[in-house]
């Protein structure tokens, strides 16, 4: 587990209410008209993809808030479609998942919630992963990384 601070940046961002087994749908469907926006607006992509959960739950029929975003480097001004939203920095737990997005949960996030849970740090109730190597879906190798924000 590293605790680090996260970057500010820019990002265009999407929004949904779903369930975990939802994401994989909804994913496919947001990130073309990201990528339309980046475009058409003229934007540059500044980043991987980061998905935002709040309050992810432990089984895959609650729902919850989930993002999907592109950071982009500021403009000077924007009149798009889609949400230009600033991230200012966070403290989170992180860790790097090597493999395939099977083993996301069992071998990345159960790891870090357990060493998070054994340690002095609080969960502020949003997680992220940032997706640094995605290869696409099937594939044996993605690395993600997976942060959780530590309340103060």
């Amino acid at each position: 587990m590293q605790i680090k601070e996260t970057p500010d940046m820019w990002v265009l961002r999407l929004c949904r209410r779903l369930r975990i087994p939802e994401v994989k749908q909804a994913a496919a469907e947001c990130a073309p008209l990201i990528e339309r926006q980046i475009e058409a607006a003229g934007l540059s992509a500044d980043g991987p993809w980061l998905f935002v959960s709040h309050h992810l739950p432990k089984n895959g029929k609650t729902p919850f808030d989930w993002e999907i975003c592109r950071p982009v480097t500021r403009p000077v001004a924007y009149t798009g479609s889609i949400e230009l939203c600033h991230f200012e920095p966070i403290m989170v737990a992180a860790r790097v998942h090597q493999g395939p997005l099977r083993t996301l949960f069992a071998q990345g996030y159960a790891p870090l919630v357990a060493e998070i849970e054994m340690s002095r740090h609080h969960f502020s109730g949003e997680s992220r992963e940032v997706y640094h190597d995605w290869r696409g879906p099937g594939a044996p190798y993605h690395r993600i990384e997976i942060q959780f924000g530590l309340s103060r």
